[in-house]
């Protein structure tokens, strides 16, 4: 079904309501470590357990999603979105209800699991419905709106998760994250056809993880995003124990490094669609991607050679976001584009190698955290111009099919 097919049966603002339901799902699917962050450390109290075993609350969340953006990514091929869709977000709310009825450790670090599986749903089917809702510029646009949402949930979840736990206890995080996804599912149930029921397929054959990783162009784009962003990750991750272990700064330093980071993000990547429509999609992908690598040897430069202020950060790191931004809505339409039709996948595998990279990089670099920002920046580097090597490597999609 072509892009133009769906949009018809549809009007702007429902597509645009459409839309929002999609990212609602997101966002509460994000928003599933963030929220319940602020209460863990009192788990072992109101279980009776230790330390290591509440921190499995967070862990089996993160083991969950792993498994579930495979599983996902694989369903919709055979059950259809709209279906799976509607089924991941009843399955989270039920979920999510069922972990307050825990009163045992274990039996919430179960459900957590089995959480984090069905919140992973969303996350991978919304891509490829937002390209059946939208034009391509359209969808960078609409992608690069849920970039700048799904950027502001790590710094507002655990602010909300904390006055829920201190107003209403540990079960208050996963009651709400219940009740607001009662809330879309029933939106989605009373309007089914708001979600498209398939998006962009083009291609006659079985689609397969292994097919997709042969893909050298899917493979360019979709490596691409997930290695800036997972730098961008990365360096984010490690600058808090930097920050306070080695420049001598507190974690309010890092609160303005983000802000001024995710501000910039933010403008860039709702910038990027008009900028892509201009100049070209390839062009902004690109742009972006060499900014990010300058980016980075300057954070660099200033590794070796600055004086190691924390306060410097928030004025060089916003270089590194607007990077990101700028390629991130056509970097990832792209990758979709040159997965010939097979969406879900594609989103699968972008969304587990950004967190695997980051997730790598981090570990790598936590031995050497008393070695200072260097050794951050010289391991963010190195993921970043990875990408940039690859996209220079491989020929992107001809211009005749970007039209």
């Amino acid at each position: 079904m072509s892009d133009t097919t769906v949009m018809s049966k549809l009007t702007r603002i429902e597509a645009l309501l459409a839309c929002a339901t999609i990212m609602a799902g997101i966002v509460l699917g994000l928003a599933g470590i963030d929220l319940v962050l602020p209460s863990v450390p009192a788990m072992p109290k109101i279980f009776g357990t230790t330390v290591a075993m509440s921190q499995q609350v967070l862990s089996a969340f993160v083991a969950g999603t792993t498994i579930g953006l495979l599983i996902f990514g694989s369903l919709a091929e055979h059950i259809g979105r709209r279906r799976l869709f509607i089924t991941s977000l009843v399955a989270y709310a039920l979920v999510s209800y069922a972990c307050t009825l825990s009163t045992e450790i274990w039996h919430l670090i179960i459900a957590r699991f089995i959480q984090g599986a069905a919140a992973t749903g969303a996350a991978v089917l919304a891509p490829g419905l937002i390209r059946s809702l939208f034009s391509e510029h359209g969808a960078m646009r609409a992608i690069g709106a849920m970039g700048s949402i799904e950027s502001l949930v790590p710094g507002l979840a655990p602010l909300a998760g904390a006055w829920l736990y201190k107003g209403y206890g540990w079960e208050a995080s996963f009651t709400l994250t219940a009740v607001l996804l009662g809330g879309v599912c029933l939106l989605v149930l009373i309007r089914p056809k708001l979600i498209p029921s398939i998006g962009v397929k083009t291609h006659t054959g079985k689609g397969s993880y292994l097919r997709l990783l042969k893909n050298k162009t899917y493979m360019r784009y979709a490596q691409g995003h997930a290695l800036t962003v997972g730098g961008l990750l990365t360096f984010v991750f490690s600058a808090p124990a930097i920050i306070v272990e080695t420049m001598n700064g507190t974690i309010d330093d890092f609160i303005t490094m983000q802000m001024v980071g995710v501000s910039t993000f933010i403008i860039a990547a709702n910038m990027a669609s008009s900028l892509a429509r201009r100049f070209g999609t390839e062009t902004m992908i690109m742009i972006g991607t060499i900014v990010c690598v300058l980016s980075t040897f300057i954070l660099l430069g200033y590794a070796l050679w600055g004086p190691n202020d924390p306060a410097h950060l928030a004025a060089l790191f916003w270089v590194f976001n607007t990077g990101v931004g700028l390629r991130a809505g056509p970097g990832f339409v792209f990758a979709l584009k040159a997965a010939d039709g097979d969406d879900d996948r594609a989103s699968a595998l972008i969304i587990l190698s950004i967190t695997g990279f980051a997730a790598i990089a981090t570990a790598l670099v936590a031995p050497f955290i008393q070695v200072g920002l260097i050794a951050l920046t010289v391991t963010t580097c190195l993921i970043v111009f990875a990408a940039l090597v690859l996209m220079l490597m491989i020929p992107p999609i001809e211009e005749n099919a970007e039209a």
